[in-house]
């Protein structure tokens, strides 16, 4: 089997392996997605709700480590969103990868100058939606994964996904070696994305409380914030996840919830797990594909064993 019959999206770019780099805020640096890219994967920068002379810096940083193409992904309920397109245009970027809204408005645009987008997606109704928009294919993404989630599975929702749309679909969520990659060919599937994977990765910017906490995580050591009063995300249990799960609980009996009080747990939070490896108030989003890895590795070593893995299983 070859990813080239499946997805001649993946051969336009230039790309050796059918394998995406998440595009996760804060942790994904241009230098983490340039290194991707260079390996023969695809590298996305996460610009989450980066100013645009941030998301500049970034795809210099990547362009230091390659001359290969890369991607960012952009959040749509981001304030910066016109700025940071203008940034990405001029750049050159060749993919968009996007989050948290609807790229329609844009998609025009970007495509007049050249670029791909390939928005997130997790759901059928959503999937087909992006299709008639006109995009270049879907991540379709399963709840195993870490940040914020939908409500399927990867495993249910790849295949659905798949007899929906007629554009290639990238399976996420809960792949992070070749076992996961041949399951989502089986699937239906073109290609994969991995986020938790390249988070524990030697190229990874992340600070090393964080990588240490993805590598010690076992099976059941991630949760789910935001069940009871929404935006769900999926994080390490760590004294402050377990803390705004308790407030949860406590806030929804009150007549009246305090919504402002969890959003304010939330507020930074991220960004104090990757930058500062906060343990106490940081937010340390990953997948539940964090108990299958044991140790730190390069991205081009991650790339070939993962891809190599998944040849032999496809055979």
């Amino acid at each position: 089997m070859s990813f080239e019959l499946n997805n001649p999206l993946f051969e336009k770019l230039g790309m050796k392996y059918p394998i995406i780099q998440g595009g996760m805020a804060w942790a994904g640096t241009g230098h983490l997605a340039g290194s991707v890219s260079e390996a023969g994967g695809l590298g996305i920068i996460g610009t989450g709700y980066w100013k645009a002379d941030k998301v500049r810096e970034e795809i210099h940083h990547a362009r230091e480590v390659t001359d290969k193409p890369f991607g960012v992904n952009v959040m749509l309920l981001s304030r910066h969103i016109r700025e940071v397109f203008d940034v990405v245009i001029e750049e050159g970027v060749k993919v968009v990868a996007t989050g948290a809204g609807d790229p329609s408005p844009f998609i025009d645009e970007l495509h007049s100058h050249g670029i791909l987008v390939i928005p997130v997606v997790p759901s059928v109704g959503l999937a087909k939606m992006m299709e008639k928009k006109g995009v270049d294919a879907v991540v379709a993404e399963g709840m195993e994964s870490g940040g914020h989630i939908g409500s399927l599975t990867t495993m249910t929702l790849i295949p659905q996904v798949v007899d929906a749309v007629d554009i290639p679909v990238i399976a996420a969520g809960g792949i992070g070696d070749g076992r996961g990659v041949a399951a989502a060919f089986m699937l239906g599937a073109s290609g994969v994305q991995m986020g938790t994977r390249f988070l524990a990765s030697e190229e990874s910017e992340v600070h090393e409380n964080f990588k240490n906490a993805v590598v010690k995580a076992k099976d059941i050591d991630t949760l789910v914030t935001g069940e009871i009063m929404g935006n769900r995300a999926r994080v390490l249990k760590t004294k402050m996840s377990k803390n705004f799960v308790k407030q949860e609980r406590v806030e929804i009996q009150k007549p009246k919830p305090d919504a402002d009080a969890i959003e304010d747990l939330e507020n930074g939070s991220l960004r104090r797990a990757v930058i500062d490896g906060d343990k106490t108030t940081g937010a340390f989003m990953a997948g539940q594909v964090s108990g299958l890895i044991k140790e730190l590795k390069p991205v081009s070593q991650i790339l070939s064993e993962t891809w190599s893995q998944a040849e032999n299983l496809l055979k």
